[in-house]
């Protein structure tokens, strides 16, 4: 999708500034990194020829700007899928991410996204990058996500979650008997060996990530999770470095492990639990718009919650043992 060429012409005020510094501040609705495509993509014309990102204006060139989806997101239909929207307005949706539900298109996954089903929900949505997805969470990871609905609220919350000022807390079943809270301060990276995995490596992207114990069972733990970074896998990653792995996850878990004497109901749901009991249930921000402080909740979904129920059980039915 193609538009009629946005045309500026410089001033003097311009003079020595670089071609990406000057787009930014006449275009303020567009991330830096969108136009800094833009110029690689031979979108912004100086003078009638394209140019880098680090040349130096004159302060008298005029400059066209022709506004252009990026190639992957032309290819992503809109599709009929339902949403659970906790909220919305003009500027924003909050939406609650069902487990099994991929954010947007990838190897593997090109349809069947919550990209699609954005697209479908509001066609206007093709105009902002990536329909307006300013954060991911896994594909069975649930609960709350946040979705710019104009250039503004994304090129803001976009800034607010760059300089960790989304607020993220997150509820999680795990492995193991935790003692209490506690911040996991260590680097992730593409795991050495396994390309689908991440881990903690030295050389890994800074990744900090604060926990709290909810509740004790017999062999796991009910925790609050809040990240301060968004690093991939995070929480999961974090959680396995701990030796408390979160309970269902496919990749960094392992085996079920089972409490001693455990009733055959939890076993049984615990052996069919496949996927990581791990669910976004608080967001807050300030709003792109209004500038207030927003927050908003997710409920458990029924599985982790069945599973708690469960272990709470196990609990009380061994209460005596010593």
């Amino acid at each position: 999708m193609s538009e009629t060429p946005i045309i500026k012409i410089l001033s003097e005020d311009y003079a020595g500034k670089r071609l990406d510094v000057v787009l930014a501040a006449l275009f303020p609705d567009y991330s830096r990194s969108r136009l800094k495509l833009w110029i690689e993509q031979g979108q912004v014309l100086v003078n009638g020829s394209t140019a880098k990102p680090k040349t130096r204006m004159a302060g008298d060139e005029e400059l066209q700007l022709v506004v252009q989806d990026i190639e992957s997101e032309e290819s992503c239909k809109a599709e009929a899928i339902p949403l659970d929207i906790v909220y919305q307005d003009e500027a924003i949706i909050v939406i609650n991410k069902p487990a099994d539900f991929v954010v947007h298109p990838a190897a593997g996954h090109y349809s069947g996204t919550l990209q699609n089903a954005l697209l479908h929900f509001d066609e206007s949505l093709a105009a902002i990058p990536r329909a307006g997805i300013v954060h991911r969470l896994d594909k069975d990871t649930t609960g709350l996500m946040v979705v710019a609905r104009n250039l503004s609220a994304h090129k803001y919350l976009v800034e607010q979650i760059q300089q960790h000022e989304v607020l993220r807390e997150y509820q999680a079943v795990v492995y193991g008997v935790m003692t209490g809270g506690g911040m996991v301060d260590q680097p992730i990276g593409r795991h050495p060996r396994d390309r689908i995995k991440m881990a903690v490596r030295e050389n890994g992207r800074e990744a900090v990530t604060h926990y709290r114990l909810l509740q004790r069972f017999r062999e796991h733990s009910h925790i609050k999770v809040q990240l301060e970074t968004g690093r991939t896998h995070q929480i999961r990653v974090h959680m396995s470095y701990l030796r408390h792995p979160i309970v269902g996850d496919p990749v960094y878990a392992g085996r079920h492990r089972f409490p001693a004497g455990a009733r055959p109901e939890l076993v049984e749901y615990l052996q069919q639990f496949r996927r990581q009991a791990l669910h976004a249930w608080r967001l807050s921000f300030v709003h792109p718009e209004s500038g207030e402080d927003v927050s908003y909740e997710a409920p458990l979904p029924d599985d982790m919650q069945q599973l708690i129920t469960l272990l709470q059980a196990d609990l009380q039915a061994h209460e005596n043992d010593q």
